[in-house]
């Protein structure tokens, strides 16, 4: 289990977690979510002990990380793939952090296989692509076999290849009864890999829910219609005082109606149609509405 109690972190006079509670069960992936700034990274490390709250608690198994005796069998990080020694090998690298914490010299050959880095095991790090140093990461996270990850931006210069690899590989691990949570603005992979979404803005809890739930609630549907004729579609749409937005190729999405009753309403006023088909959000734009007023760095649009 991880869970944040009523967390708070303040630096000088700003706070970038603010009373924050939630909790990453066993056997789901939960993708953690939010603006730049929103408190994400803050939050892990206030999970790996690397800052102290200020106020509430950050727990792994009920217990602050510090108090854990075996904090790699029992939690796997990646937070930044870079955070290693360029002069050492992968296996080198791996072979010091599992000493540290009494793991067999096997389980470094194991989780290099796993992540496909078997062959460049004995390359210095330097070398390494960022995909390679994600792969890597990974490796350490898994190392000492742990009940609970915590995982920043994973895909993170990974290929096509490796992205699906990593999707199958976080759910794999929440099927064996792990506790899950991932960081990233990938919000297509998020709503193909996490089954809870836990989201937040200016270090607050916006929204902890199932991600279809997520996507019910703060995203559109809408009905896409495409007639034959389009001028005619569109006065039979504004004679019904129907919310009609245009798309490409001549076409409207609806709002407020379903496509049964579009469908009897053209069929009645012979316009023919071509399309007809409900549209739903995807976890971009439902997230990017939800969020709109928690972002700290907005760019202006020419």
């Amino acid at each position: 289990m991880i869970e944040v109690r009523s967390l708070t972190k303040t630096y000088g006079g700003a706070t970038v977690v603010d009373r924050l509670d939630f909790r990453v069960e066993p056997g789901r992936v939960t993708g953690f979510l939010g603006p730049n700034g929103a408190g994400k990274s803050t939050t892990l490390r206030l999970l790996l002990g690397l800052d102290r709250p200020t106020s509430g608690e950050a727990l792994i198994d009920g217990r602050p990380y510090a108090e854990l005796a075996d904090p790699l069998r029992r939690v796997g990080a990646l937070l930044d793939a870079d955070a290693v020694h360029g002069g050492r090998t992968a296996r080198g690298h791996l072979r010091w952090l599992a000493a540290s914490n009494g793991l067999s010299a096997r389980r470094v050959d194991e989780v290099l296989a796993q992540v496909g880095l078997a062959d460049a095991a004995d390359r210095r790090i330097r070398r390494f692509s960022l995909g390679m140093r994600q792969r890597l990461g990974l490796a350490a996270a898994l190392l000492g076999d742990p009940a609970a990850l915590l995982l920043d931006e994973p895909v993170n210069g990974l290929d096509p290849e490796g992205i699906r690899w990593i999707r199958t590989l976080l759910r794999g691990l929440a099927a064996e009864g792990r506790a899950v949570l991932v960081s990233s603005h990938l919000m297509g992979e998020m709503a193909q890999t996490a089954d809870q979404l836990v989201v937040i803005g200016r270090g607050r809890l916006l929204a902890d829910t199932g991600t279809e739930d997520f996507l019910h609630r703060h995203g559109r549907r809408r009905v896409r219609v495409r007639a034959l004729h389009p001028a005619a579609l569109a006065e039979l749409l504004r004679a019904n005082g129907l919310t009609a937005e245009p798309v490409t190729g001549g076409a409207y999405d609806v709002a407020g109606t379903d496509p049964e009753a579009l469908g009897a309403l053209a069929a009645a006023h012979r316009v023919t149609l071509v399309e007809l088909s409900v549209r739903h959000d995807s976890l971009e734009d439902a997230f990017m509405r939800m969020t709109a007023d928690a972002v700290e760095y907005r760019a202006v649009t020419a």
